[in-house]
């Protein structure tokens, strides 16, 4: 079952059960997959879209981490601002989302990996951004770039 398939599952489940805050959030998920698949489509030479079928897994998982990055952006501009009646609201549907994406690695085996790939880059090549073009193909998707940027700042001071 796709990611897309389990979120229309679950929307209509959720629609059931009248939690207005996870049915907004789904289908917010969902237009994301379609804007995706819409902005991915070749065209053909009258202009017009030619038929693409659906989002691979990969562009699917792609589509939910930005909705959750979103989401966190939206959190730490709502702070700043003291909206605590946004933050909350956004809190709810990132956490609604990040239940869909794989289990995220906690910040000490993020560190742990990121200290022995910087040992291994030669000396005159540690760089933020050397370290970081050979850490992150390892982390996408169960580690947040950000932390990854800050560990990886961090170790090579």
């Amino acid at each position: 079952m796709s990611l897309k398939e389990k979120i229309s599952a679950d929307l209509k489940e959720a629609m059931k059960a009248r939690d207005q805050v996870r049915v907004d959030t789904l289908r917010s998920a969902l237009s994301a997959f379609s804007y995706k698949k819409l902005e991915a489509k070749p065209s053909d030479k009258d202009g017009t879209a030619s038929e693409k079928t659906e989002l691979s897994p990969e562009e699917e998982l792609a589509v939910l981490q930005k909705q959750v990055k979103q989401r966190n952006d939206s959190i730490a501009e709502f702070t700043k601002a003291n909206r605590t009646e946004l933050v909350s609201k956004e809190v709810a549907e990132r956490d609604i989302l990040a239940a869909y994406l794989p289990a995220q690695k906690s910040e000490a085996e993020v560190r742990d990996l990121v200290k022995t790939i910087i040992d291994g880059l030669p000396a005159d090549g540690r760089n933020q951004g050397a370290a970081m073009k050979a850490v992150m193909p390892q982390l996408k998707g169960v580690a947040d770039g950000n932390l990854v940027r800050q560990i990886v700042t961090e170790l090579l001071k």
